[in-house]
């Protein structure tokens, strides 16, 4: 991880010609933006994410306590699902499985149809890296690192370092454009502390997408935040959604964000209610 860190400091200020003027920059980077997705396309799309009779438990001393219990669900490409449900139903435990930071007792995860829950630990790592993008309620930036740097992260960590340095100035490209959409590029140079807590969690969407995954998985991401800040970062996940038609699995306990997504399910003790 120290190699990580110093590549990534090196990233945001020992290299001349990495940190070029904004503009410059901006003249040949792709605009990460796409056609919106025509009206009805979601219900017609193939089932990109999905699981079947998925069951998890963890032992509390001497006991199993069940957390999902036979949840069937399928997750279509371009749709924005919302799953809600109190505390302890087991939401942010399905995600974990979907995403593969976690293995069921029983059941099976699907990924663009090919089973995924039974793959090795470091295919699993392989997998999130490539195809999902996941944020959480705490942002888990490197506290030490510009907000550049952090967007960063994924692509050093996929690549060899030679093989990232070779392809530096288009993950760099890539990344001051995501941090142009999610409104961050006067804040290239901010370390975390610098920025307000809507501003990192913009960061981490900036970072979560730099992949450019298939799948974004989001574990209650306005929850740490006010009102106000938690719309405006809800409306930059409705924006990439109906934008670019990425993929959205998000969880969270308001009842108002939910709503703004395409389809909602709750949890109920571990099951999906009716």
């Amino acid at each position: 991880m120290s190699e990580l860190r110093a590549n990534l400091a090196a990233v945001s200020g020992g290299d001349a010609s990495l940190v070029a003027p904004r503009r410059a920059a901006h003249a040949t980077a792709p605009h990460v933006r796409l056609a919106p997705l025509p009206a009805g396309v979601v219900d017609a799309a193939p089932v990109l994410l999905g699981c079947r009779g998925l069951q998890k438990s963890y032992r509390k001393g001497a006991h199993q306590i069940p957390v999902l219990q036979g949840i069937d669900l399928e997750v279509r490409q371009g749709e924005f699902l919302a799953i809600v449900g109190q505390s302890g139903s087991g939401k942010s435990t399905l995600l974990h499985l979907l995403g593969t930071l976690d293995r069921p007792d029983e059941g099976q995860v699907h990924f663009d149809g090919s089973r995924i829950d039974n793959l090795p630990a470091a295919t699993h790592d392989l997998l999130r890296n490539r195809y999902f993008g996941m944020i959480f309620q705490f942002y888990h930036l490197l506290p030490e690192l510009s907000t550049l740097a952090n967007v960063l992260a994924p692509a050093l960590i996929a690549e060899s370092t030679l093989g990232y340095w070779r392809r530096r100035r288009d993950y760099r490209r890539r990344a001051l454009d995501l941090l142009e959409l999610v409104g961050l590029s006067h804040r290239l140079k901010h370390k975390p502390r610098e920025l307000s807590g809507g501003e990192m969690q913009r960061a981490a969407i900036a970072r979560a997408l730099l992949m450019q995954p298939r799948v974004l998985l989001a574990d209650e991401p306005t929850g740490n935040l006010d009102r106000s800040t938690g719309e405006a970062v809800m409306q930059t996940l409705i924006e990439l959604n109906r934008q670019s038609g990425l993929t959205i699995v998000m969880v969270t306990h308001d009842r108002w964000i939910a709503e703004q997504a395409d389809r909602t399910v709750q949890l109920v003790e571990g099951r999906i209610a009716d």
